[in-house]
């Protein structure tokens, strides 16, 4: 199909002077959202929209940028892209550890792991109340490296970039 010649002039005119208008609103959103792929076993699906001034409650997904540490580094490489994790314990919430197994507000929550998947030992992560703008992280997968251990602990407001959806 052809546009006659005399439409492509004020066609053409019109989607210059309209792309400014449609730019700022699409710019606006995309410093507020991201398309996220997970390439992580720790959580079932693989996209997720990211909104970083979502409100944070408990059960939501939140990402945000771990702790830099030599086992983060070494199973994960130089500079490792953002963490993705549910959020189990809120602050003033109360972690307790007993034997294995970690326990939020009398809720076992997670059991922990000595070791690595490559061996490398693990420490026990931060036990009491979780402090005003932290959160206590985790996944159902069972290697999962989460606040269970002292490597990333608590999970606070510096380091999360937004809440998550998972859409695919």
């Amino acid at each position: 199909m052809s546009v006659p010649l005399s439409l492509r002039r004020p066609l053409l005119l019109s989607g210059l002077v309209l792309l400014p208008l449609a730019w700022a609103p699409l710019d606006a959103f995309s410093k507020d959202h991201a398309f996220l792929i997970n390439a992580s076993p720790s959580l079932p699906n693989w996209a997720f929209w990211l909104d970083k001034h979502a409100p944070i409650v408990r059960g939501s997904l939140i990402f945000f940028e771990p702790p830099q540490s030599e086992l983060v580094e070494r199973h994960f490489g130089e500079g490792p892209q953002m963490f993705g994790k549910r959020v189990l314990g809120m602050p003033g919430d109360i972690v307790r550890h007993e034997g294995d197994a970690v326990f939020i507000n009398g809720r076992k929550v997670a059991t922990l792991l000595k070791v690595t998947r490559l061996g490398v030992p693990l420490t026990r992560g931060p036990e009491g109340v979780i402090p005003e703008g932290c959160y206590y992280t985790g996944t159902s997968h069972p290697r999962g490296l989460d606040s269970r251990y002292g490597e990333i602990g608590f999970v606070c407001r510096g380091q999360i970039l937004g809440s998550g959806r998972a859409i695919l």
